[in-house]
């Protein structure tokens, strides 16, 4: 049989895995995980909910949940040697991803009162996901000369992510915003880092192992790296009147406008509608209205222009723009918004770990060789 040969550069259009865990439709603007539309999950589902989808091909019953978020719970704790890390890494100021990955490979050290990590990976996972939460948010607290605070066994998963931050109990509000939030990134399709992660782990290297690749590509920033800068032109701009003016001399210099356009999505991310609808829920309660209003006309007249001056490109508003908004509005620095995307994507990347583990196919794709051929070695007296 014949090999396709074709070179695909960034292997675009290129099927390299079957997947029960999301599809993404970049034509129709559609993305579905578990089986169920991101707009019926997002704003409904729990984050343990989400991810025991993900992860056992079902929503849980009360008695599973249950059951599921315990063993999440006791496993929430970092251990002494990793705390040391960060607070090393905290008086060094390194980057919080720089943090997150090396804090991810020392997770074979057990926690007090935790057994230690062996080749189950069940363990494994539940420690991934359990964790990360736990370290963004002592590493943040250290950042600002504070102490760590420990979990809470009353709180759910986005709950304690939040007290961990604050030291304070989050309202349902918060809640509800952050689960919108980390179920809505839980999983997209085989996107850089879940793709790192899957050859990593065909190679049956372990999960951590394959977890840390992950955070590796998502601290790039044509991955994970830039929901920040795509609210900081909202607060260049600062009110409305003057958002036309600024965002015609930015085209006018060829600048790109962050959290707008998609290399899959040729209609809107549907993840923007469900953050935005989550935003304006959350700016209505407990955040500054005018923000999000000078966010919604900014957003406005972003597309309008765009629309002028780069007609039948498509370039529509992504999930970053609105992921700004909402992490913004729970008060989370933009330091912490890549770190906070890896706290829900963990989830994704371990299930797709899953699934190339059973596929048990090594990933190698191949190369088209493009330098010299016939060289002549001289020694190197003679060169």
């Amino acid at each position: 049989m014949a090999i396709d040969r074709i070179v695909r550069p960034g292997l675009e259009g290129v099927v390299a895995a079957q997947t029960r865990l999301s599809s993404v439709d970049g034509e129709a603007g559609e993305l579905i995980i578990g089986g169920f539309p991101v707009e019926q999950l997002a704003n409904q589902a729990t984050f343990e909910e989400t991810v025991y989808l993900l992860l056992e091909g079902a929503l849980p019953n009360a008695r599973q949940l249950l059951a599921f978020r315990q063993e999440l719970d006791s496993r929430r704790s970092c251990s002494p040697e990793i705390l040391q890390i960060l607070r090393t890494a905290a008086a060094q100021k390194i980057p919080g991803m720089d943090v997150l990955r090396m804090a991810a490979g020392m997770l074979a050290l057990k926690a007090d009162g935790e057994s230690a990590i062996d080749d189950d990976d069940t363990s494994s996972a539940l420690k991934l996901i359990a964790v990360f939460p736990t370290i963004v948010a002592a590493y943040a607290r250290l950042l600002d000369d504070l102490e760590p605070i420990p979990q809470r066994a009353d709180l759910g998963h986005a709950a304690n992510y939040l007290y961990m931050l604050f030291g304070k109990v989050p309202g349902p509000e918060r809640i509800r915003a952050l689960e919108t939030y980390l179920n809505t990134v839980v999983d997209h399709g085989l996107n850089a880092s879940t793709f790192t992660a899957r050859v990593i782990i065909s190679t049956q290297s372990d999960l951590i192992s394959a977890i840390v690749g992950a955070v590796g590509a998502l601290k790039g920033p044509l991955h994970g790296g830039a929901p920040g800068p795509a609210l900081d032109m909202v607060f260049e701009i600062g009110e409305a009147g003057r958002a036309e003016s600024i965002l015609r001399e930015k085209l006018k210099r060829g600048e790109r406008f962050m959290g707008f356009g998609h290399r899959v999505y040729r209609v809107r991310d549907p993840r923007a509608d469900v953050l935005a609808k989550a935003a304006e829920q959350l700016y209505a309660t407990d955040a500054d209205r005018k923000l999000y209003e000078l966010a919604r006309h900014v957003e406005r007249t972003v597309l309008r222009l765009l629309d002028e001056y780069k007609p039948g490109r498509k370039l529509q508003t992504n999930v970053e723009f609105y992921t700004a908004l909402l992490l913004h509005g729970l008060e989370l620095p933009t330091d912490l918004f890549t770190p906070t995307f890896a706290v829900g994507r963990v989830a994704g990347w371990v299930a797709h770990c899953f699934e190339q583990q059973k596929q048990n196919r090594l990933i190698r794709p191949d190369s088209e060789y493009i330098g010299e051929k016939g060289g002549n070695w001289i020694a190197v007296g003679e060169r």
